[in-house]
């Protein structure tokens, strides 16, 4: 099976699904484009690692890889605007006015900086997983019950018109009360006009799931209308059989899933994933039987 050529970052759709990766321990790995056609920066794009103190960004890591994106044609998904995590300390004490007045720069820098964006994480693991110390600066709970998040995708669409805006969650393709508490708050930011493009689904605890179980939850998110990317695609399997079982299963749904428009791998260095045992290529390139079938599946490296 085999993905045709992606036309770059910002560039019109492959006409292929892409399957991604991330960053290794905050850089490009050489030969990164060899096995993977979409990059997204693990850390090196959250809010609080770009400005630590106010009014002085840090853009490097981001810009090296940007630039990596476009040289090599691929494309680049940020991650992430809003989050209840990895957030500047100081954003939290400012007056409410200040607050708002800090995250729509947050949100203009990076977009004049990288117009070529291709996808946001625009709000990340919404409540009950994570809630920004900034919320009722940039609009609380208002009318809609989630007027904090519908601001930010309308701010996101202002300053990246282009980019595709996702509503990224963990667990909602895997449990019943998180993926209900999900829907219920896509269903009510999107009928409150917040400019959702996509849904993402982090997955990484769908290895422990069984796959029909996945795909219903992903019929479920698919039912709001919304393209679906799976946006942290991990398998913590020391296993090396497991692993490789899982990933021809569970992807192969993922790749053959109409609503499901791209998938994100959250690390591939053995030793240097955020979950063990999830890596699947170790650093002398040698493969584990999990990656070499992908990258057979795919006709990559």
């Amino acid at each position: 099976m085999s993905t045709s050529a992606s036309t770059g970052a910002g560039g019109s759709e492959p006409t292929g699904k892409f399957v991604g990766n991330i960053t290794t321990r905050g850089a490009v790995r050489d030969g990164f484009a060899k096995y993977w056609n979409q990059i997204t920066p693990e850390n090196e794009g959250k809010w609080g690692e770009v400005e630590k103190s106010r009014g002085n960004k840090d853009w490097s890591k981001l810009d090296r890889i940007y630039k990596y994106a476009q040289d090599n044609n691929i494309i680049f998904k940020h991650h992430v605007f809003v989050w209840g995590s990895q957030q500047p300390s100081w954003v939290g004490s400012l007056p409410g006015n200040e607050q708002q007045a800090a995250v729509r720069d947050w949100m203009k820098s990076f977009c004049e900086r990288y117009p070529k964006t291709k996808y946001i994480d625009v709000v990340n693991e919404p409540p009950p997983h994570t809630t920004p110390s900034y919320k009722n600066g940039i609009g609380g709970d208002g009318a809609s019950g989630w007027d904090w998040i519908v601001n930010s995708f309308k701010w996101a669409r202002e300053f990246c018109p282009n980019a595709k805006l996702i509503l990224n969650d963990y667990n909602n393709i895997e449990y019943q009360n998180d993926h209900n508490n999900f829907m219920k708050i896509a269903r009510a930011v999107i009928a409150a006009g917040a400019p959702v493009d996509a849904i993402g689904a982090q997955a990484h605890d769908a290895y422990k799931i069984n796959t029909n179980t996945v795909k219903g939850f992903i019929d479920q998110l698919a039912s709001l209308g919304k393209p679906v990317y799976i946006t942290e695609y991990d398998i913590g399997e020391a296993n090396d059989n497991r692993q490789k079982q899982i990933m021809e299963e569970q992807f192969t749904m993922y790749w053959n899933h109409p609503s499901v428009q791209g998938i994100t791998l959250w690390g591939y260095i053995v030793g240097t994933t955020w979950r063990d045992n999830t890596g699947i290529q170790y650093d002398d390139g040698r493969m584990r039987p999990a990656m070499q079938w992908l990258m057979d599946f795919l006709d990559r490296g």
